[in-house]
């Protein structure tokens, strides 16, 4: 075959949805087939949702997953292209696993080999490691097979199916988003495809699912290791690219690196396929182009959000709106992934609100177009006061009161949630959550923190970048300017309680994501005493954030999956 045609196939896949996961599959090859590719490439566990989880312990999901592969190979049946996809296999144990299917039969699997354990990965808690490579031998032409972290590693089993070989490498994936992965993600396979002077076509999947959300950029690179295809992230999509094979051989005659690297010898599986010679029109290169890191973090935070709340069969959400910056742009966020009609903003003022605060918040909700609600706490928070005078006798009044005024807002939107089955959307930023600047049951209470792994820094610039991009001032510029508070009390403001943001987010990003010690960030020009203050609001903190909803992972190290320490603990640095 002079040219090989791929269809890769990046779709939302729903854990624990395999019926209409597999469904998805169905309407997608039929989409694909339009352009008659060879091959159509789904990612890693298509079939479950990526990540299962313990749902892999339940005998009953495996079946499930094994009866839908046999549906999939029902539906090829007098098709004559290769359907690659991702599903559980189940043998002496269970395999995360590629299945190569072709007209109504399974022609083989491939279990994969590296299994990650760091990070949000657990996949040794569930599977088995594959133990041979495995490469489908096609009209003369080899591809060799892998599964997301088997191509991570340079010397992995990519190795060995080129030294067998391969001229073509297929990485089916189900890689989660962090800050610019995508791009990184691009070049290190851009180097692999250079090293190794093979083609790598790569299939990753998109959507939220919890914390993590997916962003897609599954893309393909020749053997000199340029991108001829990539689809949009965050969007669902079938890219094509035609790999031209003589290309491929005529560079490795004149690279003897590959003989040299031959000496390494193991055992690799072999998938025999026959295709048919197609007489088809060239397709047009899509090469769909990078996005700005805030578009990159606005898109992922949608689409986290947007599928949480959908494939947990929500319609509407609310949302405190205090006329802050995190609560505007956790609005935005709501308001683009679900629809306008769908947002309901709720004001509780207090005797501490400032009359601007309330104003912003009306104009950011009527400049959104969303539905508002105004139910003030001073009352309520009166009663409150009263009705523990008695108990709070000899007492100064400290940040009790403060919290109390939190609580009633919590209670008042929980209400609302349980009345109309509404999702409260909760509005805490990581700075926020890093250091416990917040209140248990107050405002912690809710569903989904869209923005809980982003810094208060960053927040401000996603802000100015979607006012940018409106081209209007969605979000009011009083917002932006104004200084930080929570108003639960006279003339308060964040920084109060907190170092400047600017410094603080430098410092918790190195304290919280890359480890470093008090000694080591002093070393750096940190004020020793802002330091030590806010490692101590980090290390007192752990117990509110066990307690905190679930939000979509932006960093490299996010609470919860990522970052998990003992709450209680006595080590101190």
């Amino acid at each position: 075959m002079r040219k090989i045609r791929f269809a890769i196939v990046q779709k939302n896949f729903v854990v624990g949805g395999i019926e209409e996961n597999l469904k998805k599959i169905f309407s997608s090859i039929e989409d694909a087939e339009k352009f008659q590719p060879d091959l159509i490439v789904f990612p890693e566990l298509a079939i479950t949702g990526y990540p299962p989880e313990d749902l892999l312990f339940r005998n009953a999901f495996i079946q499930k997953n094994l009866e839908a592969i046999q549906k999939l190979v029902e539906f090829t049946s007098g098709r004559d292209e290769l359907v690659i996809t991702g599903f559980v296999d189940m043998k002496d144990d269970i395999y995360n696993a590629a299945a190569v299917i072709q007209n109504g039969s399974l022609i083989g699997v491939y279990h994969k080999i590296l299994l990650p354990n760091y990070g949000v990965f657990d996949e040794r808690r569930y599977f088995a490691a594959g133990k041979k490579p495995t490469v489908i031998a096609l009209n003369g032409t080899k591809v060799g097979l892998s599964i997301c972290e088997d191509i991570w590693i340079p010397d992995g089993p990519i190795v060995d199916e080129v030294n067998d070989g391969a001229m073509v490498l297929v990485n089916i994936s189900s890689s989660p988003y962090n800050v610019m992965k995508g791009t990184s993600r691009e070049k290190m396979i851009q180097t692999r495809a250079s090293d190794l002077r093979t083609a790598i076509v790569y299939a990753n999947t998109v959507g939220g699912q919890d914390e993590l959300v997916f962003d897609g950029h599954s893309f393909v690179v020749d053997e000199n290791g340029t991108t001829i295809a990539r689809a949009n992230d965050f969007e669902e999509e079938i890219i094509f690219a035609d790999i031209d094979i003589p290309n491929i051989v005529s560079m490795n005659l004149h690279d003897p690196r590959r003989r040299e690297r031959i000496e390494r010898k193991t055992e690799v599986d072999f998938i025999r396929a026959e295709l048919r010679s197609k007489d088809r029109k060239p397709i047009p290169t899509v090469i769909s182009p990078a996005i700005d890191i805030e578009e990159e973090i606005f898109k992922a935070l949608t689409l986290g959000t947007r599928d949480y709340v959908i494939k947990n069969g929500f319609k509407k959400v609310l949302i405190g709106l205090s006329g802050g910056i995190d609560s505007s742009l956790v609005a935005v966020i709501a308001t683009e992934a679900i629809g306008k009609e769908n947002v309901i903003g709720i004001m509780m003022p207090s005797m501490y609100s400032s009359k601007s605060s309330v104003e912003d918040a009306q104009l950011l909700a009527d400049n959104l177009g969303i539905k508002t609600l105004k139910i003030g706490i001073t009352e309520v928070y009166n009663a409150y006061v009263k009705a523990l005078a008695e108990a709070f006798r000899g007492t100064e009044p400290n940040i009790t009161e403060e919290n109390l005024q939190a609580r009633i807002r919590g209670n008042y939107l929980m209400a609302l949630s349980n009345k109309f089955g509404w999702l409260v959307l909760t509005t805490g930023n990581k700075s926020e959550m890093s250091t416990g600047y917040s209140t248990l049951y107050g405002d912690m209470a809710g569903g989904f923190d869209p923005i809980k792994d982003l810094y208060k820094t960053m927040v401000y610039k996603v802000c100015k970048w979607y006012n940018l991009q409106a081209k209007k001032e969605v979000i009011p510029s009083n917002i932006f300017t104004k200084p930080p508070s929570a108003e639960l009390k006279p003339n308060q403001v964040d920084q109060d309680t907190l170092p400047p943001y600017d410094i603080l987010d430098k410092i918790l990003e190195m304290y919280v994501e890359r480890d470093l010690s008090l000694e080591e960030i002093t070393e750096m020009g940190f004020d020793l005493e802002t330091v030590k203050k806010t490692i101590h609001l980090v290390d007192s903190s752990e117990y509110k954030r066990r307690q905190a909803s679930p939000g979509v992972k932006i960093t490299f190290r996010a609470f919860g999956r990522d970052r998990r320490l003992p709450i209680t603990n006595h080590f101190r640095r």
